[in-house]
C-alpha cells in the first residue's frame, strides 16, 4: 500500500474541504460615490446605502419583510397561463429563459401578490421582481397584477403595488401588450369598489408598464431617483432632436412637473402609506402611524430636494447635499 496516496492525500483533501469558505459579494459598490458598503449594513438599512442615500434594488421578500406589520405575510397563488405561446426563440428558447430566472430568483414569474397588514389594517400587495427578465409584463405578470386586484377587492382592502420594470416582454409580442388592458379595466373595478389604489415607482419603472397600471392610481409615490418614463432619454433626444434636462425622467424631476405626487425614502414609506391608507378609508386614528408621520413628512422633502440638487437641473433650485445620481 502506498501511504501517500492512501493517508496523505485524504487528510490534505479533508483539510481543504473543511476550510470554511469566504462568502461571495461581501462588499456591495455603491454606484453613486464608488464606496464599498458591508453587505450586512446595506441590508439592515433595506438596502439603501447609508452616507449617499442611493436606494439599490430591494427582493420581493426583504420588501414585504420591512414594509407588513412584523414581516408577516402570506403569498397568494397566481392562475397559471400558457407558457411559450408563441414558441419564441432567440439566442436561447423562451422556455429556457423561464427556467433560468425561476431558479434564479425562486419565484414563477415576475410579479408577487401578498396578504398582511400595515398598522394593523388589512392590505393587499403586489411586487414587480426586476430580478425576473427585468420585471417585465407578459402574460403571468399581467394575470398576477389582475389576481392581487381580485384579491384587494374581495378582502376590500387597499391594493398597494411596488413597481420596477423594463416593460413588456417581447418574447410574447402582442399577448404582452394586451396586459396593458386588462390591467387598466382591472384597476378600474377596484376603483368602482371605492377601494385605494397606491402605486411606489420604483427604479426602474419603464414602457409599456409606464403606460399602463403604474400611472392610473389613486396616489403614485416614487422612491428617490428612481428612472420613471416611457422610451429612454437618448431615443428621446434623436427623435425630437432635442437636447433633454439633467435629471430628466428621475422621480424628483417628475414630481417637480405634476407627474407623481409624493417622493419618499423606502424608510418612510411605510409610515406614509399607512398614513394615506387610513385617511381614504376613513380609519380611526392610529398612534403608531400619528407617531412617526410627521418626521416622514420632514425626511421627504429633504431628499427630494438633495436629489435635485444631485441632478443638478437647472429648472429648479436646488440646495447643496446629494441623495443620488445617475
Amino acid at each position: 500500500m502506498n501511504w501517500i496516496d492512501n493517508f496523505v492525500r485524504p487528510k490534505i483533501r479533508s483539510f481543504l474541504s473543511n476550510k470554511r469558505e469566504t462568502p461571495e459579494n461581501l462588499w456591495v459598490k455603491d454606484p453613486e460615490s464608488g464606496e464599498m458598503v458591508f453587505y450586512r449594513d446595506l441590508e439592515a438599512n433595506q438596502w439603501v446605502v447609508p452616507n449617499s442615500g442611493y436606494h439599490m434594488k430591494i427582493k420581493p421578500a426583504d420588501r414585504l419583510a420591512t414594509f407588513l406589520d412584523g414581516g408577516k405575510y402570506d403569498l397568494v397563488p397566481v392562475a397559471s397561463v400558457p407558457v411559450d405561446p408563441l414558441k419564441f426563440r432567440d439566442q436561447k428558447r423562451y422556455t429556457d429563459r423561464l427556467k433560468e430566472n425561476r431558479a434564479k430568483t425562486g419565484h414563477e414569474d415576475s410579479v408577487l401578490v401578498a396578504t398582511g397588514k400595515l398598522y394593523e389594517r388589512a392590505v393587499t400587495v403586489a411586487i414587480q421582481d426586476f430580478d425576473f427578465m427585468g420585471g417585465s409584463l407578459g402574460m403571468a405578470a399581467g394575470q398576477g397584477i389582475i389576481t392581487g386586484i381580485e384579491t384587494a377587492a374581495r378582502l376590500k382592502t387597499p391594493f398597494i403595488l411596488f413597481v420596477s420594470s423594463g416593460g413588456a416582454r417581447m418574447q410574447e409580442g402582442i399577448l404582452s401588450l394586451m396586459q396593458m388592458a386588462r390591467t387598466t379595466v382591472a384597476v378600474l373595478r377596484l376603483r368602482e369598489a371605492g377601494l385605494p389604489f397606491f402605486v411606489v415607482l420604483t427604479n426602474p419603472t419603464t414602457g409599456g408598464v409606464t403606460a399602463s397600471y403604474a400611472m392610473i392610481g389613486d396616489v403614485h409615490i416614487a422612491e428617490p431617483g428612481a428612472l420613471i418614463g416611457f422610451a429612454g432619454q437618448r431615443v428621446i433626444e434623436q427623435t425630437i432632436r432635442e437636447k433633454l434636462p439633467k435629471g430628466f425622467q428621475r422621480s424628483e424631476y417628475l414630481y417637480s412637473h405634476g407627474m407623481v405626487d409624493m417622493v419618499v425614502h423606502r424608510h418612510n414609506l411605510r409610515s406614509t402609506i399607512g398614513s394615506l391608507a387610513a385617511i381614504l378609508t376613513n380609519a380611526p386614528p392610529n398612534e403608531a402611524i400619528t407617531a412617526t408621520s410627521p418626521k416622514a413628512l420632514t425626511d421627504q422633502s429633504s431628499l427630494r430636494d438633495a436629489a435635485v440638487a444631485a441632478e443638478g437641473d437647472d429648472d429648479l433650485d436646488p440646495p447643496a447635499a446629494a441623495a443620488h445620481a445617475e
